[in-house]
C-alpha cells in the first residue's frame, strides 16, 4: 500500500473540494466527510446558523464539543474499570495470603 498523498474529490455543502489523502485515510476521510456534511446541513436546514464559514464553524464546534464528551465518558468509564481491578486484585491477594473468605 501506499504513502503516497493524492488528491480526493469531496463535497460539503453542495461544493467540491479536493484533499489530499493516502490510501488508508480515504474510508475515514470520507466519514469525517459525510460527518460534517451532515451537521453543516443540519445547521443550515434549521436556520440557526447563516453563511458557509459561520456555519463550517459551529458545525466544527459541535464536533469537537461532542468528542470532548465522549472523551470525558470514556475516561470516567476507563477509572470505573481501574477502580474494579484494583478491588479484585486486593480480593484475590487477601484469598492467597491468608485463605480469608472472599464475599462479594
Amino acid at each position: 500500500m501506499s504513502e503516497e498523498h493524492r488528491p480526493v474529490s469531496v463535497v460539503i455543502m453542495e461544493k467540491e473540494y479536493l484533499v489530499a489523502c493516502n490510501d488508508q485515510e480515504r474510508e475515514a476521510l470520507f466519514h469525517s466527510v459525510e460527518l460534517l456534511n451532515r451537521k453543516m446541513i443540519e445547521l443550515r436546514d434549521h436556520g440557526k446558523v447563516s453563511g458557509s464559514e459561520r456555519i463550517a464553524v459551529m458545525a466544527a464546534l459541535n464536533i469537537a464539543h461532542d468528542l470532548l464528551e465522549h472523551k470525558r465518558q470514556n475516561e470516567a468509564y476507563t477509572n470505573n474499570v481501574d477502580a474494579f481491578m484494583r478491588r479484585i486484585e486486593k480480593k484475590i491477594t487477601d484469598v492467597l495470603a491468608g485463605g480469608e473468605r472472599v464475599l462479594a
